[in-house]
């Protein structure tokens, strides 16, 4: 039996959808390998704890075609959510979108959204190609990830976007001046990745961990060793608070992200049931503005990313 989790419009007279998203790029074995057993049951798990707001992308590696076989006889539970990752031509949107839809198993998107801004493709060109598929019934809804509000505001002009996906956690707080400000006094809906920071925020690396090979973590950019140290602060500071509470660190950090108000939903990832079933939880705990203010100081000058 599916749980239940406390829902958010997405957007402005858009659809109800979960506080905690299920996001899919570990599934594909970004963050180290996950065979395509546990992957499934960690889907499942997901959906029986209530998050039926699924997020994917074309780039996410064998991500799509694992949910494809998770989702089999429960796709009409499902906001699914996927994502164009490669050039913006008409032809590969149209590759791209009948590949997506053939290894998800279903024959349309409930979000389509463009991945990163490509100024090398007229945005007016790709949003009308993502209109035409509106209208042909592949996709219901337009959003974009990683756009700041000048380019949301570009490609605003030829077509509705109904969400944006920005970077966004208590130790990268760049979206708080752009574009969150933007998409809430325009009635765009967020879904805010990494709201633990990559795994960082969950109490359980110190600033001298080392990721594995296969784990894209290793050598992302981000990561450097000044923002391991910030999050293992961070992490020191607040899992005390966390623990008094009744939840965990990471817990702590997703339900600080949902508490900007600007915020929709949190794009939590999971290797595991467990995993999972963490991150569903963390959606039923809202901070109040004297526990925000709490945190606020109990951190304050350990957000790097800021």
């Amino acid at each position: 039996m599916t749980g239940s989790l406390p829902t958010r419009t997405l957007g402005t007279d858009g659809p109800q959808v979960p506080v905690i998203c299920f996001g899919a790029w570990p599934l594909g074995g970004g963050m180290g390998e996950v065979d395509a057993r546990t992957g499934i049951r960690t889907v499942h798990a997901a959906i029986d704890a209530g998050v039926t707001f699924i997020d994917t992308a074309e780039m996410y590696r064998t991500s799509e075609s694992t949910l494809g076989k998770a989702l089999a006889g429960k796709r009409d539970q499902i906001f699914l959510a996927s994502k164009l990752s490669g050039d913006h031509s008409r032809e590969h949107i149209r590759e791209a979108i009948e590949n997506s839809l053939r290894q998800l198993g279903t024959d349309h998107l409930d979000l389509y959204q463009i991945h990163s801004p490509k100024p090398q493709w007229p945005i007016a060109e790709t949003m009308a190609e993502l209109v035409r598929l509106q209208e042909e019934g592949k996709i219901r809804h337009i959003g974009v990830s990683n756009f700041k509000a000048a380019e949301t505001r570009k490609a605003s002009m030829h077509g509705r976007i109904q969400s944006s996906q920005p970077h966004y956690s208590m130790l990268f707080r760049e979206a708080e001046r752009d574009p969150l400000p933007y998409c809430r006094e325009n009635g765009i809906g967020v879904m805010a990745y990494s709201p633990i920071g990559r795994g960082l925020l969950t109490g359980k690396y110190a600033a001298s961990h080392r990721f594995g090979k296969d784990d894209t973590r290793s050598s992302h950019p981000s990561l450097t060793h000044e923002v391991r140290a910030a999050a293992a602060e961070i992490c020191a500071r607040l899992e005390p608070f966390a623990k008094e509470n009744g939840y965990t660190m990471a817990q702590l950090a997703i339900a600080w992200t949902l508490a900007n108000p600007a915020v929709t939903a949190a794009i939590c990832g999971a290797k595991t049931p467990e995993q999972a079933i963490e991150n569903a939880r963390a959606g039923e705990w809202r901070l109040t503005e004297s526990e925000m203010a709490e945190i606020e100081t109990l951190i304050e000058g350990f957000s790097p990313g800021v």
